[in-house]
């Protein structure tokens, strides 16, 4: 059995960095594809609180992005939307091995106590009929209400779409203002990229991809990555595959076993090469995502308290991570008004034995004025105390 490569946690750090695109300085032309291929996924969300997470996931690796420049990607088929561990927009070329996710999903959703509470099988097919004789509908088309005031309730015939979606047979063919607009699953995805790949195929594909986009990973993490197949599934991808054995040193010094991509050696040899800049990070961003691997590999606490009550909350309500160079060094709460043109830091936590000199402000100020830019603000101040 091959000998594990033992990666001590300085080059760990290192190499996460450069495997989720956030190695070299955010500038020069921009490539949106390039950035998403990567990553190998974008997840997208609702939530705006300055911007939303997919435009800041993007503006993070180069700071030359602006929000016009996803959306029409998606118009193009270069991209397609559906849901990995949220809802996601995927390069179109995963498209083939992304047919059984179709079906899991489609089925898991109609199965569900969640569906089955739903619009009867008569009424499905009326929406169906309805797009495909009308052309792509949002959901505000559609009148039925919810049964229930709770915060995830959704009306009847959102479950119908939704379940609809999830199978394939709808699309997304657009977004106008973040609403998701419907069409014909086969009106939207190119025909040459609808056939199967083959069950036993696209697991393969998906898992060797998930590891190539990490670098450095469990079987469980490789899972977890498309949250495409169950641990089962992974773990009979591992015992096929001719992988490459690692122990990968943590942030308290112990040390875990990981599979490495088939060129981990090349990237090793890259991976001193760390641009400086400090960067504030979106709490969705893929390379915080997994919180246990943040804690494992930077010893750098993070959890997403959004739906947390406010008296229970360690820190707030949408919480910023601070990266500067290869280490986290604190975390900022910003509040925006894009419209009065102003944003405001409402809380400031800086991580312990982190000195925050005249110059790491500096380089903090800088990147709030540039985040500011990119939502289209111009008025930047503290209602907290600044770090020095």
């Amino acid at each position: 059995m091959t000998a594990a490569l033992q990666i001590d946690n300085r080059t760990a750090r290192q190499l996460w960095l450069h495997a989720n695109d956030l190695a070299d300085n955010p500038s020069g032309p921009v490539d949106v594809m390039r950035i998403i291929r990567r990553l190998g996924f974008l997840q997208i969300d609702t939530i705006r609180n300055v911007t939303r997470a997919h435009h800041h996931i993007l503006w993070s690796r180069n700071r030359n992005y602006r929000e016009k420049q996803l959306w029409p990607l998606l118009r193009k088929r270069q991209l397609f939307e559906h849901f990995t561990h949220d809802a996601s927009l995927i390069p179109i070329e995963v498209l083939p091995f992304w047919q059984r996710q179709f079906r899991r999903l489609g089925d898991k959703v109609a199965n569900s106590d969640w569906y089955q509470s739903g619009l009867g099988q008569n009424e499905i097919r009326r929406i169906r009929d309805r797009i495909a004789q009308e052309g792509p509908l949002s959901t505000h088309a559609f009148d039925t209400k919810a049964e229930s005031r709770d915060m995830w309730a959704r009306p009847p015939h959102k479950k119908a779409l939704d379940q609809m979606w999830y199978a394939g047979e709808l699309a997304t063919c657009h977004r106008e203002n973040f609403v998701k607009f419907y069409d014909l699953g086969e009106r939207v995805f190119p025909p040459d990229l609808c056939q199967c790949a083959g069950e036993d195929l696209s697991g393969t594909w998906l898992c060797d991809q998930a590891l190539d986009r990490l670098g450095m990973a469990t079987t469980g993490e490789v899972q977890r990555f498309w949250e495409a197949m169950n641990a089962r599934e992974a773990k009979q991808w591992s015992e096929r595959r001719n992988l490459v054995p690692l122990e990968v040193q943590g942030a308290d010094g112990s040390w875990r076993a990981m599979w490495g991509a088939d060129d981990i050696e090349n990237r090793l040899a890259e991976a001193g090469k760390i641009s400086s800049h400090l960067r504030l990070l979106n709490p969705f961003d893929p390379a915080i995502r997994d919180r246990n691997r943040l804690e494992r590999l930077f010893g750098f606490d993070y959890r997403n308290e959004m739906f947390v009550p406010k008296d229970k909350r360690r820190w707030g309500y949408y919480v910023y991570p601070l990266l500067e160079g290869a280490r986290f060094v604190g975390r900022l709460e910003l509040k925006a008004n894009r419209d009065q043109g102003w944003m405001r830091v409402t809380g400031f936590w800086p991580e312990p034995r982190v000195k925050w000199t005249a110059s790491r402000l500096g380089k903090l100020e800088r990147e709030l004025s540039r985040f500011a830019r990119l939502a289209g603000i111009s008025d930047v101040d503290w209602e907290v105390p600044r770090p020095v």
